[in-house]
């Protein structure tokens, strides 16, 4: 019976001699100079690894905050001005609105995705309501954040020097346009994160990150979404075909998807996609308004041009020398930047903001020009960039909005006419009236743009009540007969959008409430079962309304506002039938 080899025996196989016949590889005898240089090599390797990385800890840790001080030194003057444009009044009533009870998408309502109204909610949470500033810090937060994110994309591409360029030429241009699209905290500013993130994830192959990057972008503004247009394209070049390229693209259509799904089941599907896409139409047509569109938008060009010009000089003269090599200027930046023009244009309205998103390509596409050529176009670059900035910035240091006095004149007349829980109306397109005003809206309308199609400005003859949202009417009425506003102001100074020409609104003014005053040219008019009350100043709404004829006749609109006698008291409408303002 065969017994177990003991514990460290050799067996049988392994003392047998060796077969002569057959030849075994001798391994080579190192010897301890060779060993030694070896075990040099691998701690140098080490060395050079962690050198590396503390040398790119470093480049960042020094970038940083010559960014951040750059962005606050060109972002100060917006430190200094109460609102710059509507777009603030919006989302600060709106963050009012849902602060005190508000619903997105039902009691409060836009042409616009829920991000940017959320933002300014959760800083008025933390910080209080009164002023902007938390949201302009914000705003250089976001430049900065933009700023870094295409210098890490130059960087990886072409190196240190081009790194820093594209953030210092991103910042610098983004204060070229005129102050109020340029130094406000609007949606676009707070969209140019979530592009460049966009973009650099898809140079890095994360494709899921990149769709949540193009889905964060679209929620806050919907011509965000464009930047998916240069990640596809950078997925198709830099992903094999077959079944890579396949997972790859389903991975960035439900990182794309699922952020937006989960909006919609959160605030609603229908209500969602009537407010950001299907209630939009009128919107972007300018039927009846081309001129002035074309004109606006040829304005605008220019000066976005003038404040670029750091970045558009060095790319315009490598393209005219053919210096352009595929190498560098690579075909997704090219993509990424007509993608971007496309959003610009998409909407056909050229507001001055509108332009921003074509930042961040075009800071790359600079950044790269420079790389080839020569080192005195890169001073050339960078001094004409901060003269171009000095310069802006000191139009904003400089300037004052000139609706701000307007508002600010016509929150105090409202004021001195109403309590704190008092609802009002404004009548016409500046809802930063109710934010100054600390008043309730006495509608989820908060400007007569989406009961008359008076959109983005335009002047064209598709203005009127017939021209307004589905259903917009019927629930404006249902709002006002619920609970009556107090004061209503006539904004319109003149506008296609003034009451004379609105039958419903009309009729309510003149059979529901009195003129009291004119304010800059802005008509107030107070319930007429309200009591008379007096101003902070001990006068009254007599004194007012005399008051209120003198400044008519200084009326920009150039229109004498003097009292007319009342029309006859029609009786109030009744509820009309059809389709309601989406719940």
């Amino acid at each position: 019976m065969p017994t177990a080899e003991p514990s460290g025996s050799i067996s049988a196989e392994a003392a047998a001699p060796a077969d002569p016949a057959v030849e075994r590889p001798v391994r080579p005898v190192r010897s301890v100079a060779e060993r030694a240089r070896s075990v040099g090599d691998a701690a140098l390797g080490v060395l050079r690894t962690q050198f590396t990385r503390w040398d790119s800890r470093r480049y960042w840790l020094r970038l940083l905050p010559v960014v951040l001080l750059l962005t606050a030194l060109t972002r100060l003057p917006s430190f200094f001005q109460p609102i710059w444009n509507p777009d603030e009044g919006f989302l600060a009533t709106q963050a009012r609105m849902l602060a005190a009870g508000g619903v997105m998408y039902e009691t409060v309502v836009d042409r616009k995705p829920p991000l940017a109204p959320l933002l300014y909610q959760g800083a008025f949470a933390l910080f209080g309501d009164k002023s902007l500033w938390p949201l302009r810090v914000l705003a250089v937060l976001a430049v900065a954040a933009t700023a870094l994110l295409v210098a890490s994309i130059a960087r990886r591409r072409w190196g240190n020097r081009a790194g820093a360029t594209a953030a210092v030429l991103c910042v610098l241009a983004s204060v070229g346009l005129n102050p109020e699209d340029a130094q406000a905290a609007n949606f676009e500013i707070f969209m140019l994160p979530f592009t460049a993130a966009a973009m650099w994830c898809a140079d890095r192959g994360r494709w899921t990150s990149a769709g949540i990057a193009v889905a964060g972008a679209f929620l806050v503004k919907q011509t965000g979404g464009a930047v998916l247009i240069p990640v596809l394209f950078l997925l198709w070049r830099g992903t094999p075909r077959g079944g890579a390229r396949h997972r790859a693209l389903l991975t960035v259509l439900a990182g794309f998807a699922v952020p937006l799904v989960a909006t919609g089941l959160l605030l609603g599907v229908r209500q969602s996609l009537f407010w950001t896409v299907t209630g939009s139409g009128s919107y972007a047509s300018f039927t009846g308004s081309e001129l002035h569109v074309l004109g606006r938008g040829l304005v605008n060009t220019l000066i976005f041009t003038v404040g670029c010009l750091g970045l558009v000089i060095p790319l315009v003269t490598v393209v005219r020398r053919k210096l352009a090599h595929r190498s560098v200027l690579t075909p997704d930046l090219w993509v990424w930047l007509a993608a971007s023009g496309l959003a610009v244009v998409t909407g056909f309205h050229f507001f001055g903001h509108y332009y921003l998103q074509l930042l961040p390509p075009l800071a790359l596409l600079g950044a790269g020009a420079l790389q080839l050529l020569a080192v005195d176009w890169l001073r050339l670059a960078v001094t004409c960039s901060a003269v171009t900035a000095t310069v802006f910035v000191g139009w904003a240091a400089n300037t004052t909005h000139p609706g701000v006095e307007h508002s600010q004149r016509l929150a105090k007349a409202v004021q001195t006419r109403t309590e704190p829980g008092d609802r009002v109306l404004f009548w016409g397109m500046h809802p930063e009236h109710y934010w100054l005003a600390d008043r309730p809206p006495a509608s989820r309308y908060l400007t007569a743009g989406l009961l008359t199609n008076f959109s983005g400005g335009r002047d064209g003859p598709t203005v009127g009540e017939r021209y307004g949202m589905d259903g917009s009417w019927p629930t404006l009425l249902a709002e006002l007969r619920a609970d009556p506003p107090r004061v209503i102001v006539d904004d319109s100074r003149g506008q296609p959008y003034e009451p004379a020409r609105m039958p419903r609104l009309k009729r309510i003014l003149a059979g529901e409430y009195e003129r009291m005053a004119v304010v800059s040219g802005a008509v107030v008019y107070v319930r007429t079962d309200a009591e008379d009350r007096t101003d902070a100043e001990g006068r009254s709404d007599a004194e007012d309304r005399s008051e209120g004829r003198t400044e008519g006749r200084a009326d920009p609109a150039g229109r004498a506002d003097r009292e007319e006698p009342r029309e006859p008291a029609d009786r109030p409408e009744p509820a009309e039938s059809g389709p309601a303002a989406p719940r």
